[in-house]
């Protein structure tokens, strides 16, 4: 055993009844506390972020292609899918799929409601993964190339407000180009929930061909083609290409340039994490400073016998330093048991609960690595133990005449 060590088992305790006994039971807790918030805070920030983010690509693709042009309603103008342009997007690294869709403005009646929606039409190519994980009754539609298909997907706003359920008939009223009000009647086959308000309580997924019709557009044409990605490929990188090697009058779009508000909100929990986490480190590191600072004063005798009997400032130093590094990682495995065991709790039993109006989820996610832990941790001790270095500096000018007669 090292003299440091040795002389810092016989001269430190958590269970005297003395101020530096309880000033490092304090020190114990902030520090656990700090380590409980950080990883907290980032799991469910983390979570928060990577599930909104995955419910508005889901719905929307990650990129999208539209023609370029001032039309801002919510009918595009449409564009061909030719064999040019499939051969292009065929020779871009990262496209898993693409799918024809398009959108048009319409109006469910009912015998007493009302309800403005928006007609988003999918083909027999459309990929229902996402869907199908949000599907809550029924099935989803089946569309065939050469037909045209009355079953449709409601969500389940619409469906609540609307008094809706599978297999009822609803008819969706359309306003043509001459002003005129043109009729669809419709089957609903299943009911969806994405949480996402302003998406469920606007859309309803119908046949791509009934759009066709409605717009007079030819079989080829679409509104948008939307490109599903591969998992590991570059949203913002294939975006670019695309965007450069598309023809003139088309333009991609990634998920974050059409619904720029949902994700200016997420990345504004960036900044809370980072402001919650550097509170938490500035607290628990001033408070394991001030115990150090404590301990110092209250040993000054101790101090300046051991100096008295030749011991080096560096060993002086090494003797505080090793209790408060105990006490440190004391707090933080009480800390990472804690925080670590709530995470877990809620990613199993989602026993805190949140309004899915209001925060697009039904409750609190939770997404912890253990790479992130491990950097959560590795980060902060080195920084506490460079904090901890500030008061023995207080050591080296401690003078063992003085110091012995200190009371």
């Amino acid at each position: 055993m090292s003299g440091p060590k040795f002389i810092a088992d016989r001269i430190f305790s958590l269970s005297k009844q003395n101020l530096s006994s309880t000033v490092m039971r304090l020190a114990v807790t902030s520090v656990a506390l700090a380590i409980i918030v950080m990883l907290v805070a980032w799991a469910v920030v983390v979570g928060f972020k990577n599930q909104i983010r995955d419910k508005v690509v889901g719905f929307v693709a990650p990129i999208h292609v539209q023609t370029l042009d001032k039309n801002e309603s919510v009918e595009e103008t449409p564009f061909v899918l030719d064999s040019s342009l499939i051969m292009m997007l065929n020779s871009v690294d990262g496209i898993s799929h693409y799918q024809m869709v398009a959108n048009k403005a319409g109006m469910i009646k009912t015998d007493e409601e009302i309800q403005g929606v928006v007609l988003k039409g999918v083909d027999e190519n459309y990929d229902w993964t996402y869907f199908n994980s949000c599907l809550l009754e029924g099935k989803t539609p089946e569309y065939h190339a050469n037909e045209r298909s009355t079953e449709v997907m409601v969500s389940k706003a619409i469906a609540n407000k609307m008094l809706l359920g599978v297999g009822d008939d609803v008819r969706v009223w359309f306003i043509d180009k001459d002003m005129q009000a043109r009729g669809r009647k419709f089957t609903v086959t299943g009911v969806f929930e994405t949480g996402l308000t302003e998406f469920d309580e606007r859309f309803v997924f119908a046949d791509l061909n009934q759009i066709r019709k409605l717009n007079g557009w030819e079989d080829n044409e679409a509104g948008l083609l939307e490109i599903v990605l591969q998992p590991d490929a570059d949203v913002d990188a294939v975006n670019s290409k695309l965007y450069y090697s598309l023809p003139s009058h088309l333009a991609s779009y990634t998920a974050r340039d059409s619904n720029p508000q949902i994700f200016d909100w997420l990345d504004l929990l960036d900044t809370n994490v980072w402001l919650i986490m550097a509170l938490m480190l500035l607290v628990a590191g001033i408070t394991l400073v001030s115990m150090l600072l404590i301990i110092i004063i209250e040993r000054t005798s101790t101090i300046g016998l051991l100096k008295a009997m030749g011991a080096s400032n560096r060993f002086v130093r090494e003797v505080f330093l090793r209790r408060s590094l105990r006490i440190l990682l004391i707090g933080m495995l009480i800390g990472n048991a804690i925080g670590l065991g709530f995470c877990f709790m809620q990613q199993q039993l989602g026993f805190i609960r949140l309004d899915a109006a209001t925060y697009y989820l039904s409750k609190v996610p939770i997404e912890l690595h253990p790479i992130t832990v491990l950097l959560i941790n590795v980060g902060t001790f080195l920084l506490w133990v460079l904090m901890l270095l500030i008061p023995t500096s207080v050591i080296n000018r401690t003078s063992p005449t003085k110091s012995i007669r200190f009371e």
